[in-house]
């Protein structure tokens, strides 16, 4: 387990799960899934690391490589476990370890395993609310299955081949932009002949690149309906377009089936109370997936200066005193809460003050991942 791990590439199963976290609020328990543990329900904890896993399952530990081999050897453990106790299942534990959990998430939900991929962050807060301070491989895993037999976390669900190529190529593309504005920053400071033409190659190498990746992203999207129909429809929002849709739908799957108060905290802007006593914090966002953040902070830039309905918000904040950022950040809020709608409601229709035509993000603009 690492606590500073942080999954960049945009994969869906380890996206952040914070629609429980939502439902938890709603409800205002902090352990809301406690009932469930009367059900027949065996937790198990995994630990992964580059090359191996640490698997604690009824209070033993167990030892295996992260590979094809070790993943089918967890597969049995799990399967005779279920036999020890008729009528009981196993549902794994484990944290998102910047994709080296993705193999074995995908071989535990071909096999129909139950599995749910969680933030480093809540297993660490979790052991140090058990006080449990030491860290190893087997604590770690033990710690997992604890927090399972707790909190009774959301399934991760298994994303469609189609979901899982698209969040590749997305993430992907991310990468490339990433890597273009940095060289772009380096080369500003070159003199000598040669790396300017070496950075000139390799700018050009990365402008075709992208351009391969937008290319494969919309054939992906065209050749599958309802992407193709969600795309079509987010874009009837001013300031979303084919980059945005595109992260949107490979980013945030769940939306059209979230509550409000789920969507704008999926996407980490949901501003949360720092109160205590007669002392009034400032709220603040935190948490949520950043490629969907990034995302519609520039949807929002483009949506404050051409639409009237969010440009005539946003100045009435800003008037209020509210800081720039803060304003457009509550305009990123809108938008999300917007598009869930949208999504949810075929039948919902825009205001007629909404013009689609104002410009939509350009898509280089879009660097974050």
């Amino acid at each position: 387990m690492r606590p500073g791990a942080c999954a960049f590439l945009i994969r869906s199963s380890k996206l952040e799960p914070l629609k429980e976290r939502a439902r938890m609020h709603r409800t205002g328990l902090a352990f809301a899934s406690m009932s469930q543990n009367n059900n027949p329900m065996i937790y198990a904890g995994v630990d992964v690391a580059k090359a191996t896993l640490q698997l604690s399952l009824n209070g033993a530990g167990h030892s295996f490589a992260n590979d094809a081999k070790g993943h089918a050897r967890i597969l049995h453990r799990l399967d005779a476990a279920e036999q020890a106790q008729p009528g009981h299942h196993v549902h794994l534990v484990l944290e998102a370890t910047g994709g080296y959990e993705a193999a074995l998430v995908k071989a535990l939900h071909g096999a129909g395993r139950i599995v749910s991929v969680i933030p480093p962050a809540r297993a660490r807060h979790f052991a140090q609310a058990k006080c449990a301070h030491a860290k190893t491989d087997p604590i770690d895993a033990e710690v997992l299955a604890a927090f399972g037999q707790a909190i009774a976390p959301q399934p991760t669900p298994a994303p469609s081949a189609n979901q899982t190529h698209l969040a590749e190529l997305v993430g992907r593309r991310a990468q490339l932009v990433e890597t273009r504005t940095a060289e772009l920053n380096r080369s500003a400071h070159d003199t000598d002949k040669l790396l300017r033409r070496q950075s000139r190659q390799l700018l050009t190498l990365l402008e075709r690149q992208i351009a391969q990746c937008d290319r494969a992203i919309a054939a992906q999207i065209a050749a599958d309906p309802e992407m193709k129909a969600r795309a079509q429809r987010v874009q009837q929002v001013p300031g979303i377009g084919p980059v945005v849709a595109a992260v949107l739908q490979a980013a945030m799957p769940e939306l059209g089936t979230l509550q409000e108060g789920e969507a704008a905290a999926l996407a980490g802007l949901a501003p949360y109370n720092r109160d205590s006593g007669p002392w009034k914090g400032t709220r603040r966002i935190r948490g949520g997936r950043a490629p969907v953040r990034c995302a519609l902070y520039m949807a929002a830039l483009s949506a404050v200066r051409f639409d009237p309905i969010l440009r005539t918000f946003y100045q009435r904040l800003c008037a209020a005193g509210k800081k720039p950022l803060v304003a457009l950040t509550a305009v990123m809020r809108k938008l999300i809460v917007l598009l869930n709608r949208m999504l949810q409601k075929p039948d919902f229709q825009l205001s007629t003050l909404t013009s689609k035509t104002i410009p939509s993000v350009s898509p280089e603009k879009i660097t974050c991942s």
